[in-house]
């Protein structure tokens, strides 16, 4: 009777093994899944703003994130942040070379002097 339930087990296994992985009359294995790709969320026709960040969600891979979509976000966001670190300080310089030349201006009062006040 022992034999015959370790028989019986061991084709048990053996069924639920073969239909899990797809042997017998299926077409074979599981067919893959295509990975979860996103439609590039950020919007290439236009400077990223503080929306399109936090609508910004990567896919799951099996082990966490997929890194080459992080990476390319956060490329994109790198570029954008140097391009506009880049003209901030262009018009700041811009700003303090304008400054200067105001400055050297000679002011032009319209009080008489105090001397000629006394006489």
């Amino acid at each position: 009777m022992f034999l015959f339930l370790v028989v019986a087990l061991a084709v048990v296994v053996a069924a639920v093994t073969l239909a899990v992985v797809g042997g017998g009359e299926g077409t074979g294995p599981l067919p893959e899944v295509a990975p979860e790709r996103p439609h590039d969320p950020l919007p290439p026709d236009r400077p990223l703003d503080r929306s399109d960040i936090d609508r910004l969600r990567f896919p799951l891979a099996p082990r966490g994130y997929r890194m080459a979509d992080v990476d390319d976000a956060l490329n994109r966001l790198g570029a954008e942040l140097a391009e506009r670190d880049a003209r901030i300080a262009e018009l700041e310089s811009a700003l303090a070379g304008a400054q200067p030349h105001e400055a050297h201006q000679p002011h032009i009062s319209m009080e008489k002097p105090r001397q000629e006040e006394q006489r």
